[in-house]
């Protein structure tokens, strides 16, 4: 019998609404607070950083699916719906019972699955009558794709790229002026916010929570701008859900259901987009789907962090969000995954964390590589730096099936290429990558921070 490799979906079956998990927990999510008074937040209290449309759906615990615009799936056709693969070749290198999919969000034009929240976040902003949108990245890759999504409806685009990354990854930054975007690192002299990080420490290599800072603030101080974020947020992860809605048909058309669902953990929207709509089966219909964020090693958020309300940003201007959390000023580790060097953990998955319907573990960094590598020479795709996370968790879990000769089913998500990450490559191949540890006296130090609530 011949092997399918590749299982694709027509144009008609790209999904004409979102998923929104936060109607079926049985768990809500514990409120936003306004970081002045402690009260919950109201949509209103939402819209002077983002659009309404967003602010509505961020909130939004009622509703479980939400009509994707017709404008926005129409522009999802232009690379929707993405192939489902079979990892053949993975598993015959891992000699492993384990049968491995990978939804691939690479084959993109932008390289991502960031393109799938841009889209909608641009198109409200646009409906709603803003003319400008800021919005913060680490390795590049939400920049590139909110600065198309920006181009598409006619908005002008600044970024703030954390400085390290612009550094590492220099294209990605080009890719961003292509489509007509300004990009700044982060921390910069542009904003009150980052002049105050680069007095406290003139050397600081940034992270997502300063550029975040300087995003919101020019936000904030500019008319008609409003502020796009790349994950992390509630309305971010349901626009991802694209992602899991396409592979749960498809797994269909394969004949399998996933035992494990895998996905690499920055702020949650990758993961959240392709696991909460299996998520919904465990919570409703009792189904026993593992689901495993891969995080990495060096920024240790939900095996390491605390449950505590917490700024989204460095400067303190985000709500408090109730989350896992290394504290708001944690400096992570100058990883090549720079989409993962985030300090916190989203609001939803925080929950699902707590309620153990989820779980997450670390990667080492020289472990991500190996994996990469691994997939690359197997399966002929080089993932992003951040996408090897997950698949170091796939292999660690294919092996577990080798040894029990258990027969698992694996679903894991390749977020995106890493043909603009070579000089990572090149820096692992050339053995000069190392891995970082966090001690858990930095940690806690880090934690001191934490406003009390």
């Amino acid at each position: 019998m011949e092997k399918q490799k590749r299982f694709i979906l027509p144009e008609n079956d790209i999904p004409t609404q979102w998923y929104n998990i936060q109607a079926d927990m049985v768990n809500k999510p514990m409120p936003l607070l306004n970081p002045v008074t402690h009260r919950p937040l109201a949509v209103e209290d939402l819209t002077h950083i983002f659009c309404e449309a967003c602010s509505q759906q961020e909130l939004d615990t009622e509703h479980a699916w939400i009509d994707i615009p017709e404008e926005v799936r129409d522009r999802y056709k232009y690379y929707r719906a993405t192939p489902l693969v079979r990892a053949y070749a993975l598993e015959k290198a891992l000699d492993t019972p384990a049968h491995i999919f990978f939804k691939n969000e690479s084959t993109n034009p932008l390289g991502s699955h960031k393109i799938n929240s841009a889209l909608p976040q641009c198109y409200y902003c646009k409906q709603e009558g803003t003319t400008n949108v800021t919005t913060e990245t680490g390795a590049g890759q939400w920049g590139a794709a909110l600065s198309y999504a920006a181009s598409v409806f006619g908005l002008e685009a600044a970024v703030y790229q954390v400085k390290i990354s612009i550094q590492q990854k220099p294209y990605r930054s080009s890719i961003m002026r292509t489509f007509g975007a300004t990009v700044e690192g982060s921390p910069s002299m542009s904003t009150r916010a980052g002049k105050n990080i680069i007095t406290r420490e003139p050397n600081h290599p940034g992270s997502l929570g300063t550029a975040i800072s300087e995003a919101i603030e020019l936000a904030t101080t500019t008319p008609h701008c409003k502020y796009t974020l790349g994950s992390v947020l509630n309305h971010v992860t349901l626009h991802q859900t694209v992602i899991g809605l396409e592979a749960e048909r498809q797994m269909e058309l394969a004949g399998e259901y996933p035992d494990q669902v895998i996905a690499c953990f920055g702020g949650g929207s990758n993961f959240g987009g392709l696991a909460f709509p299996f998520m919904r089966h465990n919570i409703k219909d009792g189904w026993k789907t593992e689901f495993i964020a891969a995080e990495p090693a060096s920024c240790p958020k939900l095996t390491r962090g605390k449950f505590e309300y917490d700024f989204g940003d460095e400067a303190g201007y985000t709500p408090l969000l109730p989350m896992y959390t290394l504290g708001h000023d944690f400096k992570p580790a100058n990883i090549h995954a720079g989409g993962l060097r985030y300090h916190g953990a989203g609001v939803i998955i925080s929950q699902l964390l707590k309620d153990r319907l989820m779980y997450g573990v670390d990667i080492p960094q020289l472990e991500s590589f190996d994996a990469a590598i691994l997939f690359a020479r197997t399966e002929g795709i080089i993932p992003a730096p951040e996408s090897g996370h997950a698949i170091a968790a796939v292999i660690r879990e294919a092996r577990k099936c080798k040894e029990s000769g258990e027969s698992k089913t694996i679903l894991f998500c390749l977020s995106g290429h890493g043909l603009i990450d070579m000089t990572a490559y090149d820096n692992y191949i050339n053995g000069d990558l190392r891995n970082y540890t966090i001690t858990d006296e930095e940690i806690a130090k880090s934690l001191e921070a934490v406003p009390e609530v």
